[in-house]
């Protein structure tokens, strides 16, 4: 039976109510679907690491498939009228793009979508796509995770990095630097999740400059009120 803080391999598809399908681990429905797969993942159940409704629905099913209905609040939000704002066209025009509706960009870092363009306006949305949908996923718990290998590479997954083990340690890497507060109550989390010892050292790498995003069952970001000037 699954508690919280077990380590969990899963496999999902997540749809809306009418059937869409926007994300799974099958290869096979991603194509028919015109979607990439992503790969199947390790989950730490109760720590944040996929959508809050998944996480809850989880707890005490054992290894098997599962429908899980996941209402707005539990999964990618509901609609923030604060995040819907007008932008001056003039601020697209200066970066040379031509403001269209469904159009995603990039404003001061946080990621929007184009709903309407009128009056020397542009209407943004930066709102998750999905944000006040209920949506349905099939999630197929493979095991409940014992190895600490195992462990210790989906929680450094979950933290955009990679994992590899030297001596009675384990080097955690990660692509930005963290502080050491940061580091200090991450240490804490692989003692207490994997019952390891770990240290930190960043890796640059070159910078993701795509514009678009997908909708995946990672949890959903913290609102953000973004500078509309």
């Amino acid at each position: 039976m699954i508690n919280k803080r077990d380590f969990v391999s899963i496999d999902y598809a997540g749809k809306l109510e009418e059937g869409t399908i926007f994300d799974t681990t099958d290869e096979k429905l991603a194509k028919e679907n015109e979607l990439q797969a992503a790969p199947r993942t390790t989950i730490c159940i109760g720590e944040g690491m996929i959508l809050q409704g998944i996480d809850d629905q989880l707890i005490g099913k054992k290894e098997g498939t599962y429908t899980l209905t996941i209402a707005p609040e539990d999964a990618f939000g509901k609609k923030n009228a604060k995040l819907i704002q007008l932008i001056p066209s003039g601020r697209f025009t200066d970066q040379k793009i031509e403001p269209q509706v469904g159009l995603q960009l990039n404003i001061d870092g946080i990621m929007g979508i184009i709903r309407n363009v009128s009056g020397g306006r542009v209407l943004v949305d930066f709102n998750h796509p999905l944000s006040g949908r209920t949506v349905v996923y099939e999630v197929t718990v493979h095991e409940i995770v014992k190895d600490q290998q195992k462990k210790v590479e989906a929680l450094a997954t979950a933290l955009g990095g990679s994992a590899r083990k030297d001596g009675d340690k384990y080097v955690i890497q990660t692509q930005h630097e963290l502080d050491a507060k940061s580091k200090d109550e991450l240490t804490k989390k692989f003692k207490e999740l994997c019952e390891v010892a770990a240290v930190f050292e960043t890796v640059k790498t070159p910078a993701d400059t795509s514009a678009k995003t997908k909708p995946h069952p990672a949890k959903a970001s913290e609102d953000k009120d973004p500078k509309a000037q």
